[in-house]
This record gives C-alpha cells, sequence and structure tokens, in this order.
C-alpha cells in the first residue's frame, strides 16, 4: 500500500464537506451506533463522520500507520490495524467507510469483503477519479502542464487511482448490495489573500520539487527521462509565473476532483 506524510493528507482533504454533505445521505449518520472509518489517516473523516451521527454513536478510526493515527487520536478513539486484517470481530459496527483507501490498495475488493465482514449493515467507500481532475488557472500553461504530469503519473502508479465509481465493482465482487451512489466534487481554491500553504505549494512549483518528488513514479510508466527533464523545465518556468502573479495579487486557480460514494449493503 502507498504511504502519505500527514501534511500530504492536510493538503489534499483541506476543507472537504465543509460546503455539502448531502453525498453523504447514503450512509444513514443519524441512525448509526458504531462507525469504523478505515485507513483514518489524520482523521479528517472520523471528524465529519462523528459530527453528522448522533451522540451516543461511537465512531473509530483504524489505520496502519501509527504516526498518521496520532494526529487523529485527540478527536475519536483509533485502532492500528491493516484494512484486509482488521482487528475486530465479525458484525462489530453498523457502518464501516473509507476514504481514498481503495485506491491505494492492489486489490481493492479483498478490503471491501473485510469491511462487509465486521459490519452488520453499511459499507461505504468514498473514492475519488483522478484521472477526471480538472484545473481552472489564471497561468495560461498551468492546467496543460498538470495534465501532463497527471497523466504520467498515473501511467506510473501500480494501484488504480481513477477507481472513482468503479467501486461498486469491489462491492459486488464481495457479495454488497449496491444501495446509493452520490457524487461529490471537492474544489480546492487559492485567491488572495494568499495562506501559508499557498504560497509554499507556489514555490514548490517554481523549484521542481514536486515533481522531483514523484519522479520514481512519474519514470514508472512510458515517460522518458528527457521526457521527464522537459517537463520539469516547463513546470518550473510556470511555478515562476504563479508566483510573480501571487506577487501583485492576480494569482487564482480552482482545483475539482470527482469524488463517488458508494454505499452497499450486507446480505443477510
Amino acid at each position: 500500500m502507498r504511504e502519505f506524510s500527514a501534511e500530504y493528507l492536510r493538503r489534499t482533504r483541506e476543507g472537504m464537506w465543509d460546503d455539502s454533505r448531502e453525498a453523504l445521505r447514503g450512509l444513514s449518520l443519524d441512525d448509526r451506533e458504531r462507525v469504523l472509518d478505515v485507513g483514518c489517516g489524520t482523521g479528517e473523516l472520523s471528524r465529519v463522520l462523528d459530527s453528522e451521527s448522533p451522540d451516543d454513536c461511537e465512531v473509530i478510526g483504524c489505520d496502519v500507520d501509527v504516526g498518521l493515527l496520532s494526529r487523529a487520536s485527540g478527536h475519536v478513539p483509533v485502532v492500528a490495524g491493516d484494512a484486509t486484517r482488521l482487528p475486530f470481530a465479525d458484525d462489530s459496527f453498523d457502518l464501516v467507510v473509507c476514504q481514498a483507501l481503495l485506491i491505494n490498495l492492489p486489490d481493492p475488493a479483498a478490503a471491501v469483503s473485510e469491511f462487509a465482514r465486521v459490519s452488520s449493515d453499511l459499507v461505504a467507500a468514498i473514492e475519488p477519479d483522478n484521472g477526471a481532475v480538472t484545473i481552472e488557472s489564471s497561468v495560461d500553461d498551468e492546467s496543460g502542464l498538470a495534465t501532463r504530469a497527471r497523466e504520467a503519473y498515473l501511467d506510473g502508479v501500480p494501484t488504480d487511482v481513477t477507481l472513482g465509481a468503479e467501486a461498486s465493482d469491489a462491492f459486488a465482487t464481495a457479495d454488497l448490495d449496491v444501495v446509493r451512489t452520490a457524487r461529490y466534487d471537492h474544489d480546492r481554491s487559492i485567491e488572495p489573500p494568499y495562506d501559508e500553504s499557498a504560497v509554499r505549494s507556489a514555490k514548490r512549483k517554481a523549484s521542481g520539487e514536486g515533481l522531483a518528488d514523484d519522479r520514481e513514479t512519474l519514470l514508472a510508466g512510458a515517460l522518458t527521462p528527457d521526457e521527464y527533464d522537459d517537463l520539469r523545465a516547463a513546470w518550473r518556468e510556470m511555478g515562476r509565473t504563479v508566483v510573480h502573479q501571487m506577487v501583485d495579487r492576480s494569482y487564482r486557480r480552482t482545483e475539482t476532483v470527482p469524488f463517488h460514494v458508494t454505499v452497499g449493503r450486507v446480505r443477510a
């Protein structure tokens, strides 16, 4: 399974569900008694589940990374565990949910089967389609370069990070009845006044640091070393334009990541 830093999870999940929680309606959170958030990371979704559930509902976070769990433990109880070998008895929860987890697993259906084992009722997966991400930017080259980098990155990732709505296939394999699907678009916008995270992101573009961090994955697909060097040079030039626009407070960017919420019911 791919590993992520607390900073990466904070940056990519920041603000998610702030504008609307309608896509979570199929989770029936208002009548849950015990909920498990698998692959909870630093607990962003766990906190949403806790706030939307009844006061007497217990929400528990579970993740294989104990370092990330330490960031979530101040909000909900947490337990260390692997998504395909959960440390819970059968039917321990009436809802088991994950967010952006299945896309990082080599066998999503195996994890969903394990979710079904420990759930007496519902299983839900909130998974992005990273192949359908869109970017609107005041820097002319940013959207096109981001698409080139994303396509090369996706080509080099060994798991299906475009899973999205196709998570329902894993549910069918796990003998779950899909009862609801919904789409939620997570918009992440940058506009003046720029916060520290936006400034840091612009500096990473200008230095090419982000592409350097992903070099191994980018080269694992069809991208050649020369093509990588050309892409990184263009990326750094684009980043310098971003910085210049930030200086005169004209830079604006919106990234939209589509998530698909699949809810299934355990068969009696």
